[in-house]
């Protein structure tokens, strides 16, 4: 029996980049890196990137880093000193320029990571604008949010703040870069980007927008692209540590389908910094659960994947956040391997594509749901069938297959294979088959 999950949804006419929906996103941690932790030496690993198959390079924040409060040797990323220069301890607006220049020659894009909710609280904006630019208190000190003490909260309600703001972004897009990672972006009203992305996509029109949130009405004007799947990386956690069965994974999936348009992309992913520094590696979060949640980030219906600086390498660490703490000598291994079969994966399977382009899942029953979930997304004559044991169980599978019956190749193995109408077959815990044809 096969199920056709269905129903209603926000509807929102698409306007994404054709080079974003196919497209797999690695987020660089340039002060992690390499050994010399800038962007010169990070430009030099493009080519390893864009052989592994990468196709957008989003960077951490390369600005300033401010000096008041800063937290350990080096500061947070996240505590801005000024919008339109680059951190010395990176290097040079030279050497950004070069970066760009070399990511573009290889085919990449580059997406910056945009902090617009606060500076540090040192930032120029401090002593060069009026006050009002900032939420102060009674007393008139800029304030904090959370325990981020080594930050500034801007006023959104200063329309020159915010034509500022936006100024900052157009001194970047003018460089030629391809997008922004919005830092926390349910944080700005979204009246500030909903303006700012449709003057800035008059510019550009393929920028690309990406939010650091989850709320619906993020799309509701276009501004964004794709926001983060959050609720289903914590879902994948729990399914990793057996705190929930897959069944909440797939409530989830099928409930997101209905709270979002069917144009909206989810950035998803089994690390990335946050989860990374504060939280863990995946090696930590997941254990042995770790490839076959990766491979899932890969064929989950409006996915768009991302690889942490590291996982490519198998990295088992947390990196520090405030302080150097830089990746090993990079070498091609299984991990290396494993990820260039993952992004091939996206690449040549339109089914798999984010957004509206993108096939939907549909469930083949199985005997085991609270283990087992197969599916198949199918878009003009490209079909893609995913048979995952998300579980630490060995299990004998069962189901069958109908209309989806016959020849296929084995994703990562290469391996013509048949998938047969009635299927029985012993599945080792957290093993998975991911056929295309």
């Amino acid at each position: 029996m096969v199920l056709v999950a269905c129903g209603t949804r926000p509807q929102q006419p698409a306007a994404h980049p054709d080079w974003s929906y196919n497209s797999v996103v690695y987020e660089m941690n340039v002060r992690q890196y390499t050994p010399e932790g800038t962007l010169a030496a990070a430009a030099r690993h493009l080519p390893r990137l864009q052989e592994m198959g990468v196709d957008v390079v989003w960077l951490m924040p390369v600005y300033p880093i401010g000096v008041k409060e800063r937290k350990g040797t080096l500061g947070s990323y996240y505590a801005i000193s000024d919008y339109e220069a680059v951190n010395p301890e990176f290097g040079t607006l030279e050497d950004f320029d070069r970066f760009l220049a070399e990511a573009h020659r290889l085919g990449l894009r580059v997406i910056l990571d945009w902090v617009a909710n606060h500076t540090s609280p040192d930032a120029r904006w401090i002593e060069e604008r009026p006050a009002d630019w900032y939420v102060r208190d009674s007393l008139g000190n800029t304030i904090v949010q959370y325990d981020w003490t080594d930050i500034a909260k801007l006023d959104y309600g200063n329309a020159d703040m915010r034509a500022a703001m936006a100024a900052a972004m157009r001194f970047w897009l003018d460089r030629g870069i391809d997008g922004f990672r919005c830092d926390m972006a349910m944080l700005v009203p979204i009246e500030f980007w909903n303006e700012t992305s449709l003057r800035l996509r008059r510019v550009k029109p393929d920028l690309f927008m990406l939010a650091e949130a989850e709320e619906p009405y993020l799309f509701e004007a276009g501004a964004f692209d794709a926001c983060y799947a959050w609720e289903m990386h914590h879902l994948m956690n729990d399914v990793a540590q057996q705190k929930v069965r897959v069944t909440a994974l797939r409530d989830y999936i099928y409930a997101d389908r209905n709270r979002y348009p069917q144009s909206a992309m989810r950035l998803v992913f089994t690390s990335n910094h946050d989860e990374n520094s504060w939280n863990g590696s995946e090696f930590t979060r997941m254990g042995g659960a770790r490839e076959i949640m990766a491979a899932f980030t890969f064929v989950v219906p409006r996915g768009l994947p991302l690889i942490y600086t590291g996982q490519e390498i198998g990295y088992d660490h947390s990196f520090a956040f405030f302080d150097r703490d830089p990746l090993p000598a990079y070498g091609s291994n299984p991990f290396s391997e494993f990820y260039r079969r993952l992004t091939a994966l996206r690449h040549a399977n339109p089914a798999l594509a984010s957004g509206e382009r993108g096939g939907e899942m549909i469930e083949i029953r199985n005997n085991a749901e609270d283990c087992l979930m197969t599916f198949v997304r199918e878009v003009k004559g490209n079909r893609v069938v995913a048979v995952m044991n998300l579980s630490p169980y060995a299990i004998h599978a069962d189901y069958y297959t109908g209309i989806y019956a016959g020849m296929y190749t084995d994703a990562m193995t290469g391996v013509a294979c048949e998938l047969r109408g009635h299927v029985e077959e012993d599945m080792a815990p957290w093993s998975y088959r991911i056929l295309t044809r």
